[in-house]
């Protein structure tokens, strides 16, 4: 990322507590032409890319092999996994604390 467009980026970390009593810290980065989230998930480090959804925010990997999804909608969020066109949620009930 060019240092003005670092200027102009939005960063905001924030912390769910999910089923099983996990913890996900994540942190968004909001830039003129890109929008993260970065998740810290059992001691794995995830980084997804702002996709569109009809309903909160869908974040996930623009591929076509397996991937995480990360989907939030107000203070509530799940985890799940994508292979092969199937969806798995893996992580559910995430609070935002």
């Amino acid at each position: 990322m060019a240092q003005a467009e670092a200027q102009d980026s939005t960063f905001q970390t924030t912390r769910y507590l999910c089923e099983r009593g996990v913890e996900v810290p994540v942190t968004y980065v909001n830039a003129p032409d890109l929008s993260l989230a970065v998740l810290n998930v059992e001691g794995t480090q995830i980084t997804l890319e702002i996709e569109t959804s009809a309903s909160g925010a869908r974040y996930g990997w623009p591929s076509d092999g397996a991937h995480y999804i990360w989907w939030t909608k107000g203070e509530t969020a799940f985890l799940m996994w994508s292979e092969g066109g199937e969806e798995k949620t893996i992580l559910d009930g995430c609070q935002q604390q």
